[in-house]
């Protein structure tokens, strides 16, 4: 068996050792989602956030930021749910944060002065320029206040907050001086809509109900998500408010301020329902950002992270949080270099063909699917049986990422700076009717899917049957991204730019009809769908 290793080639010998590094290390970050599971249920029960009962003459004034560019599809859905929300309206105050270009200024504006006909302190905010972007929004409407709110509330275009979502968030904020920021978790309204939601459903799961819970539970560091969350103004100041070098400024804040002394609480039962993006190119781009900015707030913060005094076991933590998108690059190099890796394989025979395969099965495949497994079960909705068979199209989908997210982290480490890219959403129309971008990328993932479909023919000529799963995994996931994605475009066009494009089949306009529309059977202390004339119109198209 061994006498095989010394018939290798150089070529073979760079290639296997290539391989089996990049494996290592990439085990290193599955052994990481096992510790997170282990701390999930080691801290089970612990940390329940106290809260107090206030009186209503106790209740602090909340000011709500609404952080809006081109979201026509979507914004009087999340300004109507904020008005619905449950408080004194003379102790609460909206900021609509618009930076837009294009019609939803206009719908914004009606519904802004709708609702302040009301009797709603709302304010339509808008900048000469989107400085900053996101973070520049935020910044700016914390300018144009005097302070008179302790509190703020943020909620970004697709999310449709509670009307308890104050009631529930505020009391533990006043119960502890040094809480800075209360974040509740995603639930999606669309999940069921098409096969990318869905995945991206137990993707968002994974990170909210064992990522999140673990790190809160241990005390580690976590992180406000942007949105569907609500700071004390002095955490913001204390962080150093909200800076625009990175595509993240949320993950940035929400580490300076907690490298201030300030403590987080995550609640899981707060569920705050979303829409997720329903095609490939709006995930991707939501994908580039997320990668890109956490690798550029890694470059900015690891070192301050490391020389301050917060504990090992944070500073661990921190560093696999922040640098997580890492592996991506790793894994880029794994792709390439496994196919290649078949014909030694044969040279070495089966048995070695096993030991280069079973530690990646083991530490970088049994481990997710365990991982996703929990946080589906963990869930508490009952339906976590019917998911189990995506499993494998969320690894799939991780893989057909490599090249995207690979792109996003070479650019942060290198310093190269570009616009915050937002996720258009489509509410409750058939598209959101926005340009979809499509490069060479796409074109890339097409070729690797063809590349390891040819693999996939090797392997199965010469009878390495083990290799096969992996092959098909990686085939699958280039192959649904890079299409799709070529799909999208190819439906897209510019002569059109302000007309809903009939982009689903009648069956599916149907479905996503009824899961993004208010409803009363859904939205258990949420608006009720008749609160608003919009929403009673929806309701009867619906």
């Amino acid at each position: 068996m061994f006498a095989s290793l010394a018939e290798l080639s150089t070529s073979a010998w760079f290639c296997l050792a290539g391989y089996l590094g990049c494996a290592a290390l990439l085990s290193i970050y599955g052994l990481h989602r096992v510790m997170l599971i282990a701390l999930y249920f080691r801290h089970r029960g612990r940390r329940h956030p106290e809260s107090c009962a206030l009186s209503p003459e106790d209740l602090p004034t909340v000011l709500v930021q609404l952080p809006l560019f081109n979201e026509k599809h979507v914004a009087e859905r999340l300004i109507d749910a904020v008005a619905a929300l449950r408080w004194p309206k003379d102790k609460l105050q909206v900021q609509v944060l618009d930076d837009s270009t294009d019609s939803s200024t206009r719908l914004i504006a009606r519904a802004c002065d709708r609702h302040r006909l009301d009797g709603l302190s709302i304010e339509h905010v808008r900048r000469r320029s989107r400085e900053g972007f996101k973070a520049g929004a935020l910044g700016h409407g914390l300018s144009l206040t005097s302070g008179s709110a302790p509190l703020v509330a943020l909620f970004d275009a697709d999310f449709i907050p509670g009307a308890d979502f104050l009631e529930r968030t505020v009391p533990i904020l006043m119960a502890d001086d040094n809480i800075g920021m209360v974040q509740g978790r995603w639930e999606h309204l669309n999940r069921d809509e098409k096969l990318i939601t869905r995945l991206q459903a137990i993707l968002l799961d994974g990170h909210f109900i064992i990522e999140h819970s673990a790190r809160y539970r241990s005390g580690r560091f976590f992180n406000f998500n942007g949105t569907a969350g609500i700071w004390r103004r002095a955490a913001i100041e204390a962080g150093g408010g909200w800076h625009g070098d990175t595509l993240c400024e949320d993950l940035d804040l929400s580490y300076r301020a907690q490298l201030a002394g300030w403590n987080f609480v995550y609640l899981q039962d707060l569920g705050v329902p979303a829409e997720l993006p329903a095609e490939v190119c709006a995930f991707k781009t939501q994908q580039h950002r997320w990668a890109k900015g956490s690798m550029q707030t890694a470059a900015k913060l690891l070192p301050t992270i490391w020389s301050s005094r917060i504990g090992m076991a944070r500073k661990v933590e921190a560093s696999f949080h922040l640098a997580a998108n890492l592996a991506y690059t790793l894994m880029a190099l794994l792709l390439i270099l496994l196919p290649l890796s078949l014909t030694t394989r044969l040279q070495l025979g089966s048995e070695w063909g096993l030991l280069i395969d079973l530690p990646i099965f083991i530490c970088a495949t049994v481990n997710l699917v365990i991982f996703y497994v929990i946080a589906e079960m963990q869930l508490n909705d009952g339906a976590w049986r019917r998911r189990l068979h995506l499993i494998p199209g969320v690894l799939a989908l991780g893989a057909g990422l490599t090249v995207n997210n690979s792109r996003a982290v070479w650019q942060a480490l290198t310093g190269r700076r570009s616009a915050f890219v937002r996720t258009p959403k489509a509410g409750s129309a058939s598209t959101h009717d926005y340009s979809r971008l499509v490069d060479r990328q796409s074109w890339v993932e097409v070729a690797f899917a063809l590349y390891y479909l040819g693999a996939m023919v090797v392997a199965a000529q010469t009878a390495l049957w083990h290799a096969l799963p992996f092959l098909a995994l990686f085939t699958f996931g280039f192959g649904y991204v890079g299409l799709c994605s070529l799909r999208e475009a190819s439906a897209n066009s510019p002569a059109i730019s302000d007309i809903a494009v009939a982009a689903r089949p009648r069956g599916q306009e149907a479905n996503h009809k009824r899961t993004t529309a208010p409803s009363q059977e859904h939205a258990r202390h949420h608006p009720d769908a008749a609160a608003s004339k919009p929403d009673r119109q929806r309701a009867r198209n619906y």
